[in-house]
């Protein structure tokens, strides 16, 4: 274990309470003192949740240490089953209880309760909180559904054909990267490709849920890092594929579509990459300036690869970094590193990942709420893509990742940031100009609009436009095929272009500037630091 300011992950004990507090009529009952008592506030304040998780702690103290700790489990286990009801308990310890030794499952266990009783081992010094929601789930859907296992090779009965296909959906839970969102991306995505939904789960499920799930034709694992090992094992003892492709950006949607045909017996898909406007948009003149944009990524390991296969191949963006804090889901980050030419690092410490970004100079990150941070103090645009999250990333509109709408909001959420940082690259380059300063009027109203009128101060007003574009008394008089090549020049660069040519001209005792005068003093002044051209990386100090 290590102590830290900020983490990526939580103990293993946090991913339990994700998928209790995701699920209907399941309760967990947690070893635990006082200073571990805190779920209340990672989903009421993070995800605003409107009910508090259904978490009984022991809260045992320093005294309670040479007593009967153990009695306190029994007593909160049977307290818990009798004011709750449930339809499933879950039994576990926080990471400071595990080091008392009370055997908190086993201890519910022999209580011989009418419900199901899971206890949870979860090595909290070993494991971190994905693969504790990851063992729970697979724990509970494998306690709930053990009286039902078929014998061993027992063959999976052939679907009606007269029945459309069925596919669960596994892993979405509460304190997951829009996974509520997701959800209803997914029913209507799968809905259009022929396949119903059977079971979602964690996310809204009961325990008769679980116990229907056998009954879809396969089972679509939506979030790795919570529901592969449970989408596993339902695989290997009920014979359902599993549809591993998650359908983040335009052509992962088209390769889920694909692959949940194929699983579920059905034609190839017709796929409409016209679905979502995100390729017209990397496509059109406006996101032409994205094109080598640098980028550094960072996040679980779904999200993180899937982000890098659209900036990489949706966006036109250079992929820079690339990083994951899900270990157990390393291998397949490095392998989408290695396809994009880039070496793929696994780190939990955020410092790290912070000398890893300035190192590489990017122009967006792509990362958790904590490379927001990092981004934030080395000047870099920044878009959140994963988990762990701020309350700001949970908002209250339909705002999905997965399926074309999905594409849509990719696209906004990264480019909005680029977007800002250009205007404002823009508005320190012309804060002073003529035609941009604070007391100009707005274009729409024209040259001739009375600044005066809209308020300005007259300190503020300044000389219009054609007198200042007038030569002065000895300066360098335009050609005009000079001046028709500096209309080529787009407006908002064009008054800063004209005053260097002019300052160059005069520098050099060139009366007359020409065409070449022109080009002349562009390519000294994108080549001199000191031109106002901001430099590739500046802005990461």
């Amino acid at each position: 274990m290590q102590l830290t300011l900020w983490t990526y992950e939580g103990p293993p004990h946090v991913g339990a309470m994700r998928v209790a507090a995701s699920m209907a009529g399941v309760h967990y009952v947690l070893h635990a003192p006082q200073g571990d008592t805190y779920a209340d506030l990672l989903f009421t304040m993070i995800e605003r949740a409107d009910h508090r998780p259904p978490v009984s702690y022991t809260t045992f103290q320093a005294r309670d240490l040479g007593g009967d700790t153990a009695g306190l489990v029994i007593e909160a286990v049977r307290d818990a089953a009798a004011r709750f009801a449930p339809d499933a308990l879950l039994v576990g310890e926080s990471c400071t209880a595990e080091l008392i030794q009370d055997q908190a499952g086993a201890l519910a266990k022999s209580l011989g309760l009418a419900i199901p009783v899971v206890p949870l081992e979860l090595p909290a010094y070993s494991k971190k909180e994905n693969w504790g929601a990851a063992e729970t789930f697979y724990q509970l859907v494998r306690a709930t559904l053990l009286p039902n296992v078929p014998a061993p090779g027992t063959p999976r009965p052939p679907r009606d054909p007269a029945r459309r296909p069925v596919a669960n959906v596994l892993g979405p839970t509460a304190l997951g990267f829009r996974a509520r969102d997701d959800v209803r991306e997914l029913r209507a995505l799968m809905a259009e490709a022929g396949v119903d939904v059977g079971v979602v789960a964690p996310l809204g499920a009961t325990v008769a849920d679980l116990r229907r799930l056998p009954e879809a034709d396969l089972n679509v694992c939506y979030a790795p890092e919570t529901a592969l090992s449970a989408c596993e094992w339902l695989r290997r003892t009920f014979g359902q594929p599993v549809v591993r492709t998650v359908p983040i950006g335009v052509g992962a949607t088209g390769d889920f579509l694909r692959e949940l045909a194929a699983a579920a017996g059905l034609d190839a898909p017709n796929v409409r990459h016209d679905a979502s406007r995100l390729p017209w948009y990397s496509r059109s003149a406006d996101s032409t300036y994205l094109t080598g944009k640098r980028v550094f990524v960072f996040g679980d390991a779904t999200h993180a690869c899937a982000a890098a296969r659209v900036a990489v191949e949706e966006l036109g963006l250079d992929l820079v970094g690339l990083g994951t804090y899900s270990r157990e889901l390393a291998r397949e980050v490095r392998a989408t590193g290695t396809k994009y030419d880039v070496e793929a690092f696994v780190s939990d410490d955020y410092l790290d990942v912070e000398a890893r970004v300035a190192a590489a100079a990017p122009e967006l990150v792509l990362g958790t709420q904590m490379e927001r941070h990092t981004a934030k103090r080395l000047g870099v645009p920044c878009a959140v893509i994963s988990a762990p999250l701020h309350v700001q990333d949970v908002p209250a509109r339909h705002s999905p990742q997965v399926g074309w709408e999905g594409a849509n909001v990719i696209f906004d959420a990264w480019v909005h940031p680029l977007m800002m940082g250009l205007e404002e690259h823009l508005l320190g380059m012309f804060r002073d100009d003529f035609e941009f300063h604070d007391g100009a009027a707005p274009s729409h109203l024209g040259a001739r609009a009375p600044v005066a009128a809209l308020g300005v101060p007259a300190a503020a007003q300044v000389a219009p436009a054609a007198a200042v574009a007038a030569p002065a008394p000895g300066a360098p008089r335009w050609q005009a095929d000079a001046e028709a090549e500096l209309r080529k020049i787009p407006f908002f660069v064009r008054p800063k272009a004209r005053r260097n040519t002019e300052r160059f001209a005069a520098e050099r005792g060139v009366a007359d500037i020409s065409v070449e005068v022109l080009y002349e003093a562009k390519a000294h002044f994108s080549s001199t630091p000191h031109s106002g051209t901001p430099q590739a990386g500046a802005h990461a100090r």
